[in-house]
């Protein structure tokens, strides 16, 4: 009877140490919640019962994506303590990405029943005989050599380049039939975790087993309510069609089918109200100055643009700043002016006058190349009012998402149709404008209007707002993807 008990016992735990369930709960105490488990079982299952599986799992942003993963890797290595064998995990960068992978894993171990994993050679954990092995997957990482007998995995499987993958870790796993994992979230249809989707939906309705597991920012917060509050303050900052909503929390991937300003975005930015040729007391404005070349003749603006269409303009747009609630600021543009060839030295008075016209709290200034000179001139009249701005892909891009934000969100306001050429221009870049998402870590896009006839000077001009968000006090900051606190924790 005592024997049996003991048996009993036995059974039960080592039942316990292969059902991520039981050994997420009882074992690490850190239980994984019912959307997390889904994913979890189908994997753990395919390594124990070795039937090679490629799973995809998309999780919203702040999941717990990264959670799940390393609850996983901590049952296998504890499983495989004893019989041995490697678990590999890829990800988009060594440092921090894989780091962060392994710190993670050893996180969970912390605070569990069982004793740490022994870090070996900076990029490894072992249990026992069993290792966890964190390499990177960027272009000119060598990771040649290396077998994965337990488990292989992508982290920000949408980052990582198609082609490495293929050639230096999917080969990781053919001698050992391993079971295969890609984590992430959504971004193009052309990255490595969209194209393996496309690929196991095929092979789902061919065999009817689940391999890809999607979990929308709705389906987390009917279990975690606090984190459907945190969403919905997104959306409100950047408007439900921003891409970072669509791909991060919606899980949808984005072309620019539509171009970087679709009807439905382009309505939002449409105002009722009417242009003003000066300020109305007691309200704060803006001037956002986009910076073009001198002409080498004399000939200015209105001819000038007849003569060389494709000659680039100064443009200043002013906005006013409304202040609302939650720190989210509209900006109602009032006026806008644009010159053609006309030399710097007259574009400073010009500009200054208009600083002073306005009471402007801001002057941001365009201090790319030949703007350089005149942001400083400006800098030196106005003061602590002109915030230089130079362009480069990287801060381009940022204003890009940002202005999207503001724009999706029903924050940026044009004034209605007054019958001027600066409006018509205007709305014409707005419909030319296009887009284009670099897949990869960094989010870069591109944008602008590619056809040189239309330019994109208004355009530009008004989408420095953007950087207003973070000199206006109580703004809630650009909209490029950014670390936040996780909303779960």
């Amino acid at each position: 009877m005592h024997q049996r008990c003991i048996d009993s016992r036995r059974r039960a735990f080592l039942g316990m140490l292969s059902q991520i369930d039981l050994f997420s709960r009882r074992v690490l105490r850190r239980p994984l919640r019912g959307y997390q488990l889904a994913p979890a079982r189908a994997i753990v299952d395919s390594v124990i019962r070795r039937r090679g599986l490629t799973f995809a799992v998309m999780m919203a942003r702040q999941a717990g994506k990264n959670e799940t993963a390393a609850h996983v890797e901590a049952l296998l290595l504890n499983y495989y303590r004893r019989s041995g064998g490697t678990l590999i995990k890829a990800s988009p960068t060594f440092r921090p990405q894989a780091l962060n992978s392994a710190h993670r894993l050893t996180a969970v171990f912390e605070g569990s029943l069982l004793p740490l994993p022994i870090r070996e050679q900076g990029y490894m954990l072992r249990v026992g005989r069993a290792r966890a092995v964190f390499l990177s997957a960027a272009a000119s990482a060598n990771v040649v050599g290396a077998t994965a007998s337990i488990l292989l995995e992508a982290d920000e499987a949408q980052d990582v380049d198609e082609a490495k993958w293929d050639k230096d870790f999917r080969p990781m796993g053919a001698s050992t039939n391993v079971t295969t994992v890609l984590w992430g979230t959504a971004w193009t249809s052309n990255t490595l975790l969209a194209r393996t989707i496309r690929a196991l939906r095929w092979a789902e309705q061919r065999d009817g087993v689940r391999r890809v597991f999607v979990v929308p920012w709705q389906q987390v917060a009917a279990e975690v309510p606090v984190y459907g509050r945190y969403v919905r303050g997104e959306i409100e900052r950047l408007g439900q069609s921003h891409p970072l909503i669509r791909t991060q929390y919606e899980l949808q991937t984005i072309d620019a089918e539509a171009g970087m300003f679709p009807p439905a975005t382009r309505a939002l930015m449409q105002g009722s109200h009417s242009r003003q040729r000066g300020p109305t007391e007691g309200r704060e404005y803006a001037l956002l100055v986009d910076v073009a070349g001198e002409s080498e003749d004399r000939m200015e603006s209105d001819l000038l643009r007849a003569r060389e269409p494709r000659k680039d303009s100064t443009a200043v747009t002013v906005v006013e700043i409304v202040r609302g609630e939650m720190g989210l600021s509209r900006y109602l543009v009032m006026d806008r002016y644009w010159w053609t060839g006309t030399p710097h030295h007259r574009l400073f008075g010009a500009i200054a006058h208009l600083a002073e016209l306005w009471a402007a709290t801001h002057v941001v200034v365009d201090a790319t190349g030949v703007g350089a000179g005149l942001a400083s001139f400006l800098k030196q009249a106005l003061g602590s009012r002109v915030e230089p701005f130079v362009f480069t892909s990287r801060s381009k891009s940022d204003l890009g998402w940002g202005f999207l934000g503001i724009c999706n969100s029903g924050r940026f306001l044009d004034y209605r149709d007054d019958g001027e050429p600066e409006w018509r221009q205007f709305w014409c870049e707005v419909a030319a404008a296009d887009y284009q998402v670099v897949d990869g870590p960094e989010r870069t896009m591109r944008w602008g209007v590619p056809d040189p006839a239309v330019h994109d000077d208004l355009l530009v001009s008004a989408a420095l707002c953007a950087l207003l968000e973070r000199l206006t006090p109580g703004s809630s900051g650009p909209s490029h993807i950014v670390e936040a606190v996780d909303p779960l924790s």
